[in-house]
């Protein structure tokens, strides 16, 4: 690897979400999300998946995204922590609620737009490009409860309507936009990923499948939005990244891992190409039923994203024989345990190489830059007597990657930038922890809720600011 491995201009920095960061659950005139209804402990994964209908919040359980770490009062802080660092881009999410609190109102709320406009302001006076998320797993609850979330295709109204009033107000200050993080995790996690709860006799892939059509008709028509509102502005889709590997060379397994790749990516087959793979019809056939489709839905999905964007953590191994006994609990979407690669503290495979084949496989298929906007590894970390957090684990991993994304843009790929997960330690979104942290930023607080909020850095903070400095050449 050589000094001129990362282009010039290669955007690097981090990456947060609203509703594991923000807090301030309903200051400045927002409504209550999703998020805000799922609770830390035993039951969050039931709720997650929804299984269990939780439309109102119950005093005996503890949220953590009401607080969250308080960026919504503490940003002008860390983002000066960033630009400390070097960062040149930085990832966030609006909050859907803090713009239309009930996300049905003709009206957006002020005051929410005010707070994102100064917070973009200060990205911008550091020569930070902010590159925002409209919909980061937060529908209004309003919306889950009086049309079912992205079951009903009202929804494609709101959001749309939502994406302009950003577009429009932020106009200047953001020309990076994401439209639905994630997309695919919809799929494994349906009240988190899209609003969606289950009723009695519902063909949950029906269900399912209808909600991603609707998601993929309002990121399509925001796409549209974005480039009449500002020609200059790029949107990209998300995807949870990593491909799946056939878990030995019995054509079954090559078969069951291809199917598992399909499954993920079916969402940017059609946002990156703009229409639904051949693949699907079969897909639907076996699941038993047809799509519900309006006239003119075709044309609307030919709005094609101008990048793809994508998270890598761990690659993946499929069977034929998977099944929930033998596939790994540790992540939500399911995978057999890969014997040749070592394991995070949650159990997710650490696999450098498997992100250079997953950025490969990306850009054969769709042809588009790249933008890694989530990579990181989650740990406890702890404090030494000095206050020190020596994160060497933590540096290793993300020099590993780093190395691997090189590898892959001297591959040939267009690669525009890089956002680590959680540049400040933030909640997990899979568990509700504050102990699996991510950041290069320590916060104090703890999985009950208990800690100042005090920033401090870690080891890799200063390690990182370095890797800016020098455009991705020393990673010592």
């Amino acid at each position: 690897m050589t000094a001129s491995t990362f282009p010039d201009g290669f955007l690097w920095g981090g990456a947060i979400a609203a509703n594991q960061a923000e807090g301030a659950y309903l200051e400045g005139g927002k409504g209550l999300t999703t998020v805000d209804t799922i609770p830390h402990g035993k039951d969050r994964m039931s709720v997650k998946l929804g299984i269990e209908k939780r439309f109102s919040l119950r005093d005996d359980e503890y949220y953590p995204s009401h607080v969250g770490i308080d960026f919504y009062h503490r940003y002008k802080e860390d983002i000066a922590l960033m630009a400390e660092m070097g960062f040149t881009v930085f990832r966030t999410s609006i909050a859907w609620s803090r713009i239309y609190p009930n996300g049905d109102e003709l009206t957006p709320n002020a005051e929410g737009i005010a707070f994102y406009r100064d917070m973009f302001a200060e990205c911008k006076k550091y020569g930070i490009e902010p590159l925002v998320t409209l919909c980061h797993f937060d529908v209004p609850m309003h919306l889950v409860k009086e049309y079912g979330s992205w079951r009903n295709r009202k929804m494609i109204e709101f959001f749309t309507r939502y994406a302009r009033t950003c577009f429009e107000a932020f106009d200047g200050l953001v020309k990076y936009w994401l439209t639905f993080n994630e997309i695919n995790i919809l799929l494994h996690s349906p009240y988190s990923g899209a609003g969606l709860v289950f009723e009695e006799g519902d063909n949950k892939e029906q269900v399912k499948y209808q909600a991603t059509h609707h998601e993929l008709l309002a990121s399509a028509l925001a796409t549209k939005i974005a480039h009449e509102v500002n020609p200059n502005n790029q949107v990209g889709c998300m995807l949870a990244g990593g491909n799946f590997y056939p878990y030995s060379c019995k054509p079954e397994d090559v078969w069951a891992a291809l199917e598992k790749d399909r499954e993920n990516l079916f969402f940017i087959d059609v946002q990156a190409r703009g229409a639904y793979p051949a693949y699907t019809k079969r897909l639907f056939r076996e699941k038993g039923f047809e799509l519900e489709v309006q006239p003119g839905d075709d044309e609307i999905l030919k709005n094609t994203v101008d990048f793809v964007s994508f998270s890598y953590y761990a690659s993946r191994c499929a069977s034929a024989d998977m099944n929930d006994q033998n596939s790994n609990a540790a992540n939500i979407v399911k995978s057999l345990k890969n014997p040749h690669i070592q394991a995070s503290e949650w159990g997710w495979g650490i696999d450098p190489l498997g992100l250079r084949i997953t950025m490969n496989m990306m850009y054969d298929r769709y042809q588009k830059p790249l933008f890694l906007v989530e990579n990181g590894l989650g740990a406890k970390d702890e404090i030494n007597e000095q206050g020190e957090i020596n994160d060497d684990y933590r540096i290793s991993y993300l020099r590993e990657h780093i190395k691997a994304m090189a590898d892959a843009i001297d591959d040939g790929i267009p690669v525009m930038g890089y956002t680590s997960w959680g540049c400040i330690d933030l909640v997990s979104a899979s568990t509700g922890e504050m102990s699996k942290r991510y950041g290069f930023i320590y916060v104090d607080r703890d999985d009950q809720g208990n800690g100042t909020l005090a920033r401090t850095r870690k080891k890799s903070f200063y390690w990182y600011k370095k890797v800016i400095a020098s455009n991705g050449s020393d990673l010592s």
